[in-house]
């Protein structure tokens, strides 16, 4: 496990080391570019270091404690049956040192054993939830962006028109209806009423039985509604965000010049205006990836999913402390790495933020 940390670090130092190899060719751009990856990954570093800090002794402060599941409700478990359970956990020393004792784990990619019933490995748990909810995500997200785009470039060309007008309609609706409610009346209606998709779940019951593009089917229809309901709720936002941005870019001098020199519409939109418009998209984007592999509770609850939102609220509940620092962690990881991949694409995305800190580098 320990020699994870070591190909991660490589790859980093590799990725780093390239874009200065690089900067011979793009002066400006792959030094600056390198030295502002290096200089935020250890500052994220010691970020990371402070989240789980705060994480681990924040979630020690909660009542309850994982022994009390396995204690109050068995009646031949006594005080010292309870004082047992809590020296094989390590639960009886010192916040502190248990703190050490779990990053010392951590380093060598070791989450620890569930404190639930089956004792499996917290690593085992998190890999078998994490497909479905990376490609349950993953999915939504990619159609969001295919949607929102579009979307809002041309509410912000025809601002005021009907198409703006209707989308303004539609984001405002999108921002008002509860995801929950949402997913219950879908339910209701394509489930119970017409009764052609399934209520919940992930497969059928005849699943093993089904042929290859039976499966395939079948799993479609079961993620319909979770895809559908996710893609609703994020699809308000995004679009609303990427009409703001666009109708600001589409304000600037630049744009005014492209049509005095007869481009045709379609290249000044989409050419010209969309690269600095999509800034704040990134920023979205690179919030939006814990969200990725995270998975969302109430959605996997209600369609009884068996994702990461599943899982952590169960973690929860139980008191489990190896499980929630497992997804905790990430979660942080994931959330770090969101905002330095949005730093990453803000300098590919706009040539004044790469020249800028070449300016300033090299000085005056």
């Amino acid at each position: 496990m320990a020699s994870f940390w070591y190909i991660l670090a490589a790859v980093l130092l590799a990725a780093i080391a390239g874009l200065y190899w690089l900067a011979p060719v793009r002066p400006g751009f792959s030094a600056a570019l390198a030295g502002r990856v290096l200089q935020k990954t250890l500052w994220l570093l010691l970020v990371f270091i402070g989240i789980t800090l705060v994480s681990f002794f924040v979630i020690h402060l909660a009542p309850g404690s994982p022994t009390d599941l396995e204690t109050t409700l068995n009646p031949l478990a006594d005080a010292a049956a309870q004082k047992r359970l809590e020296e094989f956990y390590g639960l009886d020393k010192p916040l502190y040192q248990q703190y050490f004792t779990w990053m010392g784990k951590l380093f060598r990619l070791d989450f620890g054993n569930s404190m639930s019933s089956d004792g499996r490995p917290v690593l085992d748990k998190i890999v078998e939830r994490l497909p479905l909810t990376l490609w349950l995500n993953v999915t939504t997200l990619l159609l969001t962006l295919l949607l929102a785009i579009p979307i809002g470039v041309l509410a912000a060309r025809g601002r005021g028109r009907w198409f703006d007008k209707g989308t303004t309609l539609f984001v405002f609706v999108g921002f008002a209806t509860p995801s929950f409610w949402l997913a219950l009346m879908l339910m209701v209606f394509f489930s119970i009423e017409l009764r052609w998709l399934p209520l919940s779940g992930l497969t059928s019951l005849d699943y093993a039985s089904l042929s290859l593009p039976g499966k395939v089917l079948d799993l479609m229809k079961h993620l319909a509604l979770p895809v559908f309901v996710a893609t609703f709720g994020s699809l308000a936002g995004m679009s609303r965000f990427m009409r703001s941005s666009m109708l600001e870019v589409l304000r600037q001098d630049y744009i005014l010049t492209a049509r005095a020199k007869g481009l045709p519409e379609r290249v000044v939109l989409f050419r010209h205006a969309l690269a600095n418009a999509l800034l704040p998209v990134i920023t979205l984007l690179g919030l939006s990836i814990p969200g990725l592999i995270g998975g969302s509770v109430i959605l996997e609850q209600i369609f009884a999913l068996p994702g990461m939102g599943q899982l952590f609220y169960g973690a929860v509940m139980a008191r489990d402390y190896p499980l929630i620092m497992g997804n905790l962690v990430l979660g942080a990881v994931l959330t770090l790495a969101g905002n330095l991949l949005a730093d990453f694409c803000y300098g590919l995305a706009d040539p004044r933020i790469r020249t800028g800190e070449a300016q300033r580098r090299a000085g005056p």
